[in-house]
């Protein structure tokens, strides 16, 4: 790997926030949980809808039950470290519109009988994303979606509707709304195993195509980040679209006897900001690509956006008299609000804004990762992710406290827009206090495992039975994570 290709965005010198001396102890941190959950027992009763709220609440009330529930929301929000959702963001210009319901029931590019929609606005967004991808608009179909299942259940639906006989290849690790799509389709579906980085392994991927010659393929390659998975959610990977396009066509599959669906989440929209980062493009053979807008745009809901080529669109759509529109949307009503958000969100940034955002999350992302590897911590980051893996630590309070992702004996930090440099450094600095084998003051890192579900092999330890999870070598009497990507930067 070339190494200047890997730190293309990291600085000489990494600029941090100033951080509070005055930080709380492990037990007056808990002693803050103890009193915040005891309040918010006391709230929680008064969320009942009983038979005795015949005349209705006063608004005072109400107005009390939401300002604390703000409050949670707000002690919640300073510690969101494992999931992707940006929660910086300001939507107060757009308050008005939550004195209208906006539904932009059927077809975007078509509209509707009922006027109180945004599908001019959603338009706009579609023809912004569709430029990011390289698709002319008189090529291109799409609309905003409830979020990145949605996105899934519409790319897949079309694959299988180019191929009804078609088999669905994804890797083992993708997002389980792809396995859960497999069963609503009736679809059979070929689980292909993944490398130690979490992308899909193009050898297994041959075996398995060359198995199948006589059916299409269906492909779903993950592009981003999407919870909760061990391979491309936990360890940020991502699928090699290229090497998948050259693997499809090495086993004699032609361009008309195969689909491509990018499930892209958090990173599809930040890989084209990034020099060298792989490229998501309708100018490969690709079928349909979808993100999420709550993950990196940041949104107050859920939401997403899905492309498609527009020759696919015919059959799935079905004219519909009662809202004078085509109806080629996995859902009837949907919402007229989530396309002024992403509209919102891009018009305010423009592409500096977004590139810089993206810039920020990498170089942050790189900032903790070394930090942890220098205070002994096993860690890993994949090249174009601002996902941030490192051990489970054993103690399970600390990482509900943080919010953290766990799967099996790893966990992550999502470095997102939000989370202050100065918020990240207190909780390493916690990491790094307690330990990951959970006797706080000892500093030691060790997996908290039994001898039992240790196997050696040559020397490594594979810890469980997926061995791509997590690598651990037996040095000086003790287990240490083995840090793949220091290896391929030195090889």
């Amino acid at each position: 790997m070339d190494k200047d290709m890997a730190m293309v965005f990291i600085p000489a010198a990494h600029a941090t926030e100033p951080l509070s001396n005055a930080e709380l102890s492990r037990e007056e941190e808990t002693q803050i949980d103890i009193d915040d959950q005891a309040e918010n027992n006391k709230h929680i009763n008064l969320l009942a809808i009983t038979d005795q709220c015949t005349t209705g609440e006063t608004q005072d009330n109400l107005s009390a039950v939401i300002t604390h529930y703000v409050h949670t929301l707000n002690q919640y929000n300073s510690r969101n470290l494992g999931y992707p959702t940006n929660q910086d963001f300001n939507y107060d210009a757009l308050a008005p519109l939550l004195h209208f319901h906006l539904n932009n029931a059927g077809d975007p590019f078509l509209g509707s009988s009922f006027s109180l929609n945004s599908t001019a606005f959603e338009v706009s967004v579609l023809d912004w994303f569709a430029n990011l991808w390289e698709i002319k608009k008189s090529e291109y179909w799409g609309y905003v979606t409830t979020g990145g299942t949605e996105g899934n259940l519409h790319g897949i639906l079309v694959g299988r509707e180019q191929f009804p006989d078609g088999i669905l290849y994804t890797s083992k690790d993708s997002h389980y709304s792809i396995f859960k799509i497999a069963r609503m389709y009736r679809m059979e579906c070929v689980k292909v195993g993944t490398l130690v980085f979490g992308e899909i392994d193009c050898v297994k991927l041959q075996t398995s195509l060359l198995a199948h010659k006589n059916k299409p393929a269906i492909i779903n390659l993950n592009i981003g980040f999407n919870p909760p998975t061990v391979g491309t959610t936990m360890k940020g990977g991502v699928d090699d679209l290229d090497l998948v396009i050259r693997t499809l066509e090495k086993c004699g599959f032609t361009q008309d006897r195969f689909y491509i669906h990018c499930d892209g989440a958090l990173l599809g929209i930040m890989l084209p900001f990034l020099k060298q980062a792989p490229r998501i493009t309708f100018k490969k053979p690709i079928g349909s690509v979808t993100v999420s807008g709550h993950k990196f745009l940041g949104c107050p809901i859920p939401c997403g956006i899905v492309i498609t080529r527009l020759k696919y669109i015919n059959a799935l759509s079905k004219d519909i008299e009662i809202i004078a529109s085509r109806d080629a949307t996995i859902t009837g009503s949907r919402s007229g609000h989530a396309p002024i958000f992403f509209w919102y969100a891009i018009k305010k940034r423009g592409l500096i804004g977004l590139k810089n955002e993206v810039q920020k999350c990498i170089m942050n992302a790189r900032y903790l990762h070394d930090r942890l590897r220098d205070a002994g911590v096993g860690t890993m980051l994949n090249e174009f992710s601002n996902t941030v893996v490192f051990e489970k630590p054993l103690d399970d309070d600390f990482t509900r406290r943080w919010n953290l992702a766990c799967k099996g004996n790893i966990t992550h930090v999502v470095v997102m827009q939000h989370g202050a440099c100065g918020v990240r450094d207190r909780c390493r600095r916690k990491i790094v206090k307690i330990g990951v084998n959970g006797d706080e003051g000892d500093g030691r890192f060790r997996l908290g495992v039994k001898a039992s579900e240790k196997t050696r092999i040559a020397g490594w330890v594979r810890l469980g039975e997926r061995s791509e999870d997590s690598v651990w070598l037996w040095c000086e009497g003790k287990y240490i994570w083995r840090d793949p990507f220091d290896e391929r930067r030195r090889s």
